[in-house]
């Protein structure tokens, strides 16, 4: 009963950086936990980045940590994900999802987006 949008994916060098927003609508958005995943051609899904209801906690891949930011706002219903310094290898079609609670697999997310294509060239 949540339908989720992503957008801001797009092109960019080695070192740049993207925003990526996610706009939920259907039940009360600020009654779940988010999380972004990113899928590179020929790998499984990982885990990113999740935020809980309030947006007061947060939890980060290692491989993330210091370069993204994951944060809310409730009352627009979206969820952000701002990516800088990006490298080669985190080419992948990113996705945002719904949980319970703040979670780092993708089998405790209960709603996910279409996927937003983000690609980094060297």
């Amino acid at each position: 009963q949540v339908r989720l949008v992503e957008s801001g994916g797009g092109l960019v060098q080695a070192g740049g950086s993207l925003r990526l927003s996610c706009a939920a609508s259907g039940r009360t958005f600020s009654s779940y936990a988010m999380g972004w995943f990113r899928q590179a051609p020929g790998k499984e899904r990982e885990f990113v980045a999740a935020i809980n209801w309030s947006g007061g906690s947060t939890t980060y891949a290692d491989s993330v940590k210091g370069r993204f930011t994951i944060s809310r706002d409730n009352a627009k219903n979206t969820v952000y994900l701002q990516m800088n310094s990006l490298k080669p290898e985190e080419t992948a079609v990113d996705y945002c999802a719904a949980a319970y609670s703040v979670a780092t697999m993708l089998e405790e997310y209960d709603w996910w987006g279409q996927g937003t294509q983000v690609s980094v060239s060297s």
